[in-house]
C-alpha cells in the first residue's frame, strides 16, 4: 500500500495501481486532472453501460432534483415507479412481471431470495429455503450472498459463512470436477439434479444462476442447451430458478437479458442493477413471474422490505430515461445481437500472442486471460495507453488465474472501438515482451 492510500481516511477496495485524478467525464472517456484522457473501457465495473453524462439521463436528473427526490411509496403514490415498473418489464421481455425496487444487486438478490421462499411456502411447500448456487459465482457483496456466491477470494471465513455454500459446479472449463465429457455440454446440468438430490428436494426453494458468468472468471458462458436444462430438471422437482443478469442484464452480452441466448430457458425470478442505474443512481430490480406473485400477495404473507432508499421518484425517472437511451440504441431487440463489433475486436487484438492464454465472452462483454503474473503489469501498460479496464483474479480452484475485462459501453462510437483496438493489441504487445 502506498503511503498516500495508508493516510486517507477513505476505507475502500482498490486496485493494483493507484486511482487517477480526473476532472470530468463524458461518453465513454475519462478526462484526468492533467488533461490527459482514458477510454472507459470496462463502464466503470461494468455499469456505465450508455456512457458518461448522457445528455438524457442529466436532464432528467436536473429537472427530477428540482421537483423530488424522495417520497416513500407507503405514504406517497408512486406513480412514477408505476411506470418504470412497467418499462422494465417491458424492456426484458417479461411484460406481465411484478417488479421490486432496491438500491444495488445486492439487495435485489435478497429479494430474489426472499420472494422465492415466500413463493414456496404460499404453494404450502413449507420445508423449502435451501437456494443452490453455483461454486464459481458472484451474487453480491452481503455476508449471506457471498457465503452462497462461489467468489472464493471474497468468501467469508469458514465461522462467518453460515453454514452455508456453493452447491454445484458449473459447465466451465477447468470447474467442473469430473466433467465426463472433452468440454462441457448441456447434460452437465446434471450436477445441478444431483446437488438438488443430495439437499433433498423437498428443501429446496431456488437455483441462483449467472446466464453468463460476470467478473469471477471473465464472462464463461454456458454450453448450448445448458440453461434450458436446469429450467426443466428445475421444474421436475418444483424448484424455482432465480436468473442473476445484475451484470448481464439490458444489453451487456447484447441481447435484453443473457438468458435470451438460451431458447427456452426463462427463470421463475430474474434480478437486474448495473445497467438500470447505469452509474448515475443506485438502482435494482427484481422481477418475478406473475402467477408466483399473485400466490405470495393471496397468501397474506409480508413483502420483504426494500430499504429506505428504494422506489424514489428520482429513481424512477432516471431509470426511465435510461431504458429510453437503450431502447433508442436497440439494446432492448430481441431480434439482433448486438456487440460483434466488439467480439471481432477482441479476437482479432489477441490474436497470436502467448500472454494471452484465452478469450471468452459474448456482446459487450469479454475476459482476457493472461498469462500468469501479469495482470499488474497489463494495467500499467493499457493505462499508460489510454485504457481503463477491470482486472478479474483468482478464479482457478487453487487461487490462481488473472486477466482483465473489456466492456466498453454500449454506446461507445466507432472511432472509440478504434482506440480501444489499437491500444489493446499495442499494450499486450508490450506486455509479451515483457514476459519474454
Amino acid at each position: 500500500m502506498s503511503d498516500s492510500a495508508s493516510a486517507s481516511q477513505l476505507l475502500a477496495a482498490r486496485l493494483q495501481i493507484p486511482p487517477i485524478s480526473y476532472s470530468h467525464a463524458y461518453g465513454s472517456w475519462i478526462f484526468s486532472s492533467d488533461g490527459g484522457r482514458y477510454l472507459d473501457a470496462s463502464s466503470g465495473i461494468i455499469n456505465v453501460n450508455i456512457g458518461h453524462a448522457h445528455p438524457t439521463v442529466v436532464e432528467a436528473l436536473r429537472d427530477q432534483v428540482g421537483i423530488c427526490t424522495y417520497a416513500s411509496p407507503g405514504s406517497l403514490q408512486a406513480s412514477g415507479m408505476e411506470q418504470l415498473a412497467s418499462a422494465t418489464a417491458r424492456a426484458v421481455h417479461r411484460p406481465d412481471d411484478r417488479v421490486m425496487f432496491t438500491p444495488t444487486g445486492t439487495h435485489a438478490v435478497e429479494a430474489a431470495i426472499a420472494l422465492a421462499r415466500l413463493a414456496q411456502r404460499a404453494r404450502g411447500e413449507k420445508n423449502r429455503h435451501r437456494v443452490l448456487t453455483a461454486s464459481l459465482g458472484y451474487h453480491g457483496n452481503s455476508a449471506f450472498v457471498l457465503a452462497l456466491s462461489g467468489h472464493r477470494s471474497r468468501r467469508p471465513h469458514e465461522d462467518d459463512s453460515f453454514g452455508i455454500g456453493p452447491a454445484f459446479d458449473p459447465p466451465y472449463p477447468g470447474q467442473h470436477l469430473g466433467c465426463p465429457f472433452p468440454a462441457c455440454r448441456a447434460e452437465c446440468a446434471q450436477a445441478v439434479r444431483d446437488a438438488i438430490v443430495n439437499a433433498g428436494p423437498d428443501t429446496v426453494a431456488a437455483v441462483l444462476i449467472e446466464p453468463v458468468n460476470g467478473t469471477t472468471g471473465g464472462g464463461y458462458t454456458q454450453p448450448p442447451g445448458y440453461l434450458r436444462a436446469v429450467r426443466e430438471i428445475c421444474d421436475e422437482y418444483g424448484v424455482l430458478v432465480i436468473h442473476d443478469e445484475v451484470l448481464t442484464g439490458l444489453g451487456r452480452t447484447g441481447l435484453p437479458l443473457a438468458s435470451h441466448h438460451a431458447p427456452d430457458a426463462q427463470a421463475h425470478i430474474v434480478t437486474l442493477a448495473k445497467g438500470l442505474g447505469a452509474g448515475f443512481i443506485p438502482l435494482a430490480a427484481t422481477m418475478i413471474a406473475p402467477d408466483l406473485a399473485e400466490d405470495i400477495l393471496s397468501s397474506g404473507k409480508w413483502l420483504p422490505l426494500m430499504g429506505t432508499m428504494s422506489a424514489t421518484p428520482l429513481q424512477a425517472r432516471v431509470g426511465l430515461a435510461v431504458l429510453s437511451v437503450l431502447d433508442d440504441l436497440g439494446a432492448l431487440d430481441r431480434d439482433q445481437v448486438r456487440g460483434a463489433a466488439v467480439t471481432q475486436l477482441v479476437a482479432e487484438v489477441t490474436r497470436g500472442l502467448p500472454v494471452v492464454t484465452d478469450v471468452r465472452g459474448v456482446g459487450y462483454f469479454h475476459g482476457i486471460e493472461l498469462a500468469p503474473g501479469t495482470v499488474g503489469d497489463a494495467l500499467k501498460i493499457t493505462r499508460s495507453n489510454g485504457l481503463l479496464l477491470y482486472p478479474f483474479v483468482g478464479y482457478r480452484r487453487d487461487g490462481s488465474g488473472e486477466g482483465l475485462l473489456v466492456a466498453p459501453p454500449l454506446n461507445a462510437t466507432d472511432a472509440d472501438l478504434d482506440h480501444l483496438g489499437q491500444a489493446l493489441r499495442a499494450s499486450l504487445v508490450r506486455l509479451g515482451e515483457g514476459v519474454n
